[in-house]
């Protein structure tokens, strides 16, 4: 039972990581170089991410400046960012590309705001979809007269605990990040 509440907290930390990542990738008005995380760039055939094409550097708080080793995949990086969700037209100077990141609007804020709440209540569904699992496992093994009433019991309230404490740490991070898109 103490190994299935393990693994339980690993799969519970593992969602709080991907929410972390999501978090990050959320333009919140700064350059943050974790926006380009997720666009890949056609090289050679194989999809490959900026990071490892190019150095990223952040000149000013708006800025990002992307500058390939391969001078070649300046403009399939350009493309790849023009046609990504992430809204923001490159400036390509022929030997760098510049990202400039505009002031955010009032009406772009709540839309963040609203899209970091969705990403914390999908992570909330995740946990709880991990918790009925672990909850299934506990009956299954009292069925197979492998634990007592008594320890389901305690499992599961152990179980429950590890999820409220897993709960409240993605409310932690889903307030904290509203206060940086608002902020800004």
């Amino acid at each position: 039972m103490n190994e299935l509440i393990k693994t339980v907290e690993a799969k519970m930390d593992k969602t709080i990581g991907a929410l972390e990542r999501d978090f990050a990738s959320i333009r919140a008005g700064r350059a943050n170089a974790a926006v380009l995380d997720r666009i890949q760039v056609e090289y050679y055939g194989t999809p490959t991410p900026i990071q490892q094409m190019a150095a990223i550097s952040s000149p000013d708080p708006r800025t990002l400046q992307i500058q390939p080793w391969d001078a070649t995949s300046l403009k399939d990086i350009e493309k790849a960012i023009q046609v990504s969700d992430l809204g923001i037209n490159p400036q390509n100077d022929g030997r760098v590309i510049r990202l400039t990141f505009p002031p955010l609007t009032e009406d772009r804020r709540k839309e963040l705001v609203k899209d970091v709440r969705k990403m914390a209540e999908d992570s909330k569904v995740a946990l709880r979809s991990i918790r009925r699992d672990a909850i299934e496992k506990l009956k299954a093994m009292k069925k197979a007269n492998e634990i007592t009433e008594d320890d389901q019991a305690n499992g599961e309230k152990k179980i429950q605990n590890v999820t409220d404490k897993f709960v409240k740490e993605i409310d932690a991070l889903a307030d904290a990040k509203e206060k940086d898109v608002m902020s800004i």
